[in-house]
């Protein structure tokens, strides 16, 4: 479960690999791109331009590099050449990039042109909420804290949490001990040791927390079709606190505990 310092590095290469996407993401017009050429677009810059693999791509029999899941769509959205990013829309793109061994998970909300102040607040939101799970992140802190830290965040701004997912251990395998949920009581669930590396992906809902699976198997949307955002980094507890793998330029690198985030392009 844990991994030794020389395989995080391996996973922190990964990681900067992975952020490296979402900048190459930042730059580009998503308006008006079907969420099909994202996905050619991303695996082209990871496979051509970084020299690795897009760990998504034939997981579970999954036949794409990224879930592209816009507006009322949970998670698991699967990339398609009908479907348009229009003005107005959220999308969160979920992408993992494997190098040398081991696997890097990441995906951030992405507001396409003028955004309503509604969905706005919901996506600053979720960002928030991903952070108030990683500052508490160190040895001895319990996943329950990790999950009681988010959901009493999103609480407070009147949002419900998604329970049937959850973030997850990661290393070689895409998916590891342990679970880590989003919600939960402090002081309980497994406690946390140096070299514990997984994944927080808060899933944010503006509406019921109740969720649908799609025809396809794969596609996961609100009960209630009103929108849904996510945010989520790989992370490592280390000796006295937590190391971000995936952490972007575009975020403010400050210590834990207690740092501020830069909240750019979300404001």
């Amino acid at each position: 479960m844990t991994k030794t310092p020389a395989e995080i590095e391996l996973m922190a290469e990964s990681g900067r690999l992975l952020a490296s996407v979402f900048t190459y993401l930042d730059g580009l017009s998503l308006a008006e791109m079907t969420t099909l050429q994202v996905n050619d677009l991303v695996e082209a810059y990871i496979v051509d331009e970084l020299g690795a693999r897009p760990a998504s791509k034939g997981q579970y029999g999954y036949g794409f590099v990224l879930n592209s899941s816009r507006n009322a769509v949970v998670c698991h959205g699967v990339p398609s050449g009908s479907e348009v990013l229009r003005d107005g829309d959220i999308v969160n793109l979920d992408i993992t990039l494997e190098k040398n061994g081991f696997i890097a998970d990441s995906s951030k909300t992405y507001l396409i042109g003028t955004v309503s102040p509604a969905a706005r607040r919901l996506v600053r939101t979720t960002y928030e909420a991903l952070w108030k799970g990683i500052r508490v992140v160190r040895p001895g802190a319990r996943l329950g804290d990790i999950g009681h830290a988010i959901e009493q965040h999103a609480k407070r701004a009147g949002y419900s949490i998604v329970r049937e997912y959850c973030g997850h251990g990661i290393g070689r395998e895409m998916h590891e001990a342990p679970q880590v949920l989003h919600y939960g009581k402090p002081g309980t669930g497994l406690s946390l040791r140096e070299g514990m590396v997984f994944t927080i992906e808060p899933m944010l809902n503006e509406g019921r927390r109740a969720v649908l699976e799609g025809d396809d198997g794969w596609t996961v949307v609100t009960a209630d079709g009103k929108l849904s955002a996510q945010f989520e980094h790989t992370v490592a507890v280390t000796g006295d606190g937590v190391r971000v793998l995936t952490l972007r330029p575009d975020e403010l690198r400050t210590p834990a505990p207690g740092w501020s985030v830069h909240m750019s392009g979300l404001i």
